[in-house]
């Protein structure tokens, strides 16, 4: 990769993508795009950034052409809770900005990174070890995008010859932007409110075991996969990843060692608890361990430290 473009960059990944990137590639070899002017403003800060909505596939196609960009970063979602509160926009935005992605990948041979997620899998998905290849029927608009975008990444690949990669996020931890409606969310919302508050309620099950994953390893991810020999990979679109699996109740007792005079309790979202009861307790990640190299670095212990730590600085 030499010159890349990230669509959707104000999110809660790409916040902090953008200017990963731009150190490892150099800042003006990475531009980062977003529909919200705020957003373009804070991004500007670290680098080069444009107002685009990738929807649009014009104004999307004139970017890459005029910037000779030779990799796109596809970031642009409504997330689970989210898109579950108005569908129709959900599909329009998430495959209107795929679809885009796609096209313009094709005509002007960029490679292309579109993240998936544990959202893809659904109630008859095994929940144990959840198999790189298995049977995916989601109950969420979200997770409907999310499988037609693999699909669809694979269609472009072997039809047209597109180089389309993607890994299924767990939930992201990130002490950067702040939570964007997803139902793994609890995860970073707490650190924030214990340490300005000194408790937290919860809207997940305080059972309910989700995989989870904290940013730096995230970001590492993202190069790792878009940097590896394609000869080497066999799933493209798209990869289990992940590198601890937790309840709330035992994210909260691990939060509980550092700060035993928090307190927390739960207060149960009825569509964060369906959504989360259909996910995975645990994937299994060795495809992609095999194929490409993953090997995560953060699991619960440091993750939380290292958060509680960053956060206090924050507020």
């Amino acid at each position: 990769m030499k010159r890349i473009l990230i669509v959707g960059a104000g999110g809660q990944i790409g916040t902090e993508l953008a200017p990963f990137l731009q150190k490892h590639y150099g800042v003006e070899n990475v531009i980062a795009a977003d529909l919200r002017e705020e957003m373009v403003k804070k991004l500007s800060q670290n680098g080069p950034a444009l107002r685009l909505d990738a929807c649009q596939i014009e104004p999307f196609a004139e970017v890459v052409k005029n910037n000779k960009i030779d990799a796109i970063f596809n970031l642009v979602a409504l997330l689970s809770a989210k898109g579950e509160l108005n569908p129709r926009h959900a599909w329009d935005i998430n495959m209107g900005a795929l679809l885009n992605s796609l096209d313009i990948a094709k005509e002007y041979n960029c490679a292309l990174f579109t993240p998936s997620s544990i959202g893809a899998f659904g109630n008859d998905t095994p929940k144990d070890l959840t198999p790189q290849d298995t049977i995916m029927r989601p109950n969420t608009m979200y997770g409907v995008c999310k499988v037609s975008a693999e699909l669809l990444s694979d269609y472009y690949f072997t039809k047209f010859g597109v180089d389309t990669r993607s890994v299924r996020f767990p939930g992201i931890i990130s002490n950067g932007a702040l939570p964007g409606g997803g139902t793994t969310d609890y995860a970073v919302e707490v650190f924030y409110e214990i340490l300005k508050n000194g408790h937290y309620t919860c809207e997940v099950p305080e059972d309910r075991y989700m995989d989870m994953l904290y940013m730096p390893d995230a970001l590492q991810a993202i190069i790792q996969l878009m940097e590896a020999d394609p000869d080497k990979l066999v799933h493209r679109n798209s990869f289990n990843i992940t590198s601890m699996s937790f309840t709330p109740n035992q994210l909260f007792a691990e939060i509980k060692k550092h700060l035993p005079d928090a307190t927390f309790d739960y207060n149960i979202d009825p569509i964060k608890d369906a959504i989360s009861a259909s996910w995975p307790n645990k994937l299994d990640d060795s495809c992609a361990r095999k194929e490409w190299g993953w090997n995560p670095q953060w699991g619960i212990e440091n993750m939380v430290e290292d958060m509680l730590k960053v956060i206090k600085t924050k507020i």
